[in-house]
C-alpha cells in the first residue's frame, strides 16, 4: 500500500542527527572506534539506595496495577517536600503537582492542552527539539526567540514585536539550558514573570538540569519569582538529577489550571508511571532532603568538564567553561559550518559531536559536546582532535 504519512511528521526529528549517526556507522565499519560525545544520556547508574528501593518495589505483587495519571499521593507529597527543601517554594500536592514519564513527556503534550491553530508560542532558538515539535503537533505558530552570545544566551523580550506579543499564548524557557549550557539568576525569571503578566502569556520552564551545576552555582527555580505561579509551570525530571533516565519519571509543578489541562491530555494517553519507579523516585528525593547520602554525582561532570575544557584550550580550541548541564556549547573555528566541522571531527578524529544547527538556525557556528564519557575517553578525544590536524 502507498500510504503517505501525516504531514506533521515533516516537522519532527532532525535530519542532522540521522546523518551523524549514519556517518558514525560508516566510520566504525572502516575500523575506528568512535568516542560518542553526541548523546545526552547519563552514563552512570543511580545511587545504591535508589537501586535498592526499586529492587524491593518490583518484588511487591501489589504494585502491578494501573498507577493512574496524577502520580501517587506519596510521590506528589515528596515532590512538594523536595521543592520546599531545594528552592523554598510551597506547592499544593493535590492541585499543583503532576507526575510525568520524564519531563519530555510533559513538554511534548503541554501545547496540545493549550495551543490552537493561530496561537503563537515563543520558542528559544537554539532549543531542545521537543519544544518545536510539540508546538507543531498542536498546530501552533512558532516565533523563535534568538539566544545569542552577545546577550549571554538570554532572550531579548523587548525586541519581540508588539503584534507577536498580542498573539502569543505561551513562552518556553530552559535554564540551565540544553544545548547552550547557559545559566541565569533569579532576577531574569522575575523579568520574565513581569513581561508575561503584562501580556497575559503562559510560561513553561524546563528545569531538567537543576542539579547538574558547578563551581558552587545553584540554579534557581522559575517558581521562586514573585507571581510565577499565576502564569507558569515548571517541568523537572529525575533523569539527570539522579541518573534515572531510563526509568522515565518526572513531573510538572506550578499553576493548577495549567496542570489540570495537561492532566486531561495525559489521562487520555496513558495510565501513569509504573509504581515501583515512583517508589524509587521517592527514595531519591527523600535521601536528597536528608543529605544521607548527599547527591553529589554532579562532581563527575564537573571533573569531566575541566578535563575536556583544559585539554581543548591547550590544543588551540578556545571553549568557554559552562556552569551547569552535561554539555559544552563550543564555538567552532572560522571557515567551517557546524555540519562540516562535526563531520571532520568524526571522520578525522573519530569523535562524534552534534552540529549546533540541529537545535535551530541560531546554533550555526557551534557544536554541542556531551560530557557523557569517562575522563580517560575525554582525554583520548582531545588527543585525537589534536592529532587530526584540524587545529594545525
Amino acid at each position: 500500500m502507498n500510504w503517505p504519512p501525516s504531514r506533521r511528521l515533516s516537522h519532527l526529528g532532525s535530519a542532522i542527527f540521522t546523518e551523524m549517526n549514519q556517518l558514525k556507522r560508516k566510520v566504525e565499519r572502516e575500523g575506528t572506534t568512535v568516542i560518542d560525545l553526541g548523546i545526552g544520556s547519563p552514563d552512570q547508574p543511580p545511587a545504591p539506595h535508589i537501586l535498592e528501593a526499586i529492587r524491593e518495589a518490583v518484588s511487591d505483587p501489589s504494585l502491578y496495577g494501573y498507577p493512574m495519571t496524577d502520580g501517587t499521593p506519596e510521590f506528589r507529597k515528596t515532590v512538594t517536600d523536595w521543592y520546599r527543601f531545594r528552592f523554598g517554594v510551597s506547592l499544593d500536592p493535590e492541585q499543583e503537582v503532576l507526575s510525568l514519564m520524564g519531563s519530555q513527556d510533559g513538554l511534548a503534550h503541554i501545547a496540545q492542552a493549550w495551543i490552537d491553530p493561530g496561537d503563537v508560542v515563543l520558542v528559544p532558538d537554539p532549543g531542545y527539539p521537543i519544544y518545536f515539535a510539540g508546538v507543531h503537533l498542536a498546530g501552533g505558530t512558532i516565533h523563535p526567540m534568538p539566544l545569542k552570545k552577545e546577550n549571554s544566551f538570554l532572550p531579548d523580550l523587548e525586541t519581540i514585536p508588539l503584534e507577536i506579543r498580542t498573539r502569543t499564548k505561551m513562552m518556553i524557557l530552559n535554564y540551565p539550558n540544553n544545548p547552550l549550557s547557559a545559566t541565569v539568576e533569579l532576577d531574569f525569571f522575575q523579568r520574565v514573570v513581569d513581561f508575561a503578566l503584562k501580556h497575559q502569556i503562559m510560561v513553561v520552564h524546563d528545569l531538567a538540569y537543576s542539579e547538574l551545576a558547578f563551581d558552587g552555582y545553584r540554579p534557581p527555580s522559575f517558581l521562586q519569582a514573585e507571581g510565577a505561579k499565576e502564569i507558569g509551570v515548571e517541568f523537572n525530571s529525575l533523569s539527570k538529577s539522579f541518573n534515572m533516565a531510563g526509568c522515565r519519571i518526572g513531573y510538572a509543578v506550578g499553576n493548577p489550571d495549567i496542570i489540570r489541562a495537561l492532566a486531561v491530555i495525559k489521562s487520555n494517553i496513558d495510565y501513569g508511571v509504573f509504581l515501583p519507579v515512583q517508589k524509587a523516585a521517592i527514595a531519591a528525593m527523600e535521601a536528597d532532603i536528608k543529605g544521607d547520602p548527599p547527591n553529589e554525582h554532579f562532581r563527575v561532570y564537573e571533573q569531566r568538564r575541566d578535563v575536556l575544557i583544559d585539554g581543548l584550550n591547550q590544543i588551540g580550541w578556545k571553549v568557554e567553561r559552562p556552569r551547569a548541564t552535561m554539555f559544552v556549547w563550543a564555538e567552532i573555528p572560522s571557515g567551517w559550518s557546524s555540519e562540516s566541522f562535526a563531520r571532520a571531527l568524526l571522520e578525522k578524529a573519530g569523535v562524534l559531536v552534534i552540529p549546533g544547527n540541529a537545535f535551530g538556525a541560531e546554533g550555526e557556528g557551534y557544536v554541542r559536546i556531551g560530557l557523557v564519557q569517562p575522563v580517560e575517553d575525554l582525554q583520548k578525544a582531545v588527543e585525537r582532535i589534536a592529532d587530526s590536524g584540524i587545529f594545525s
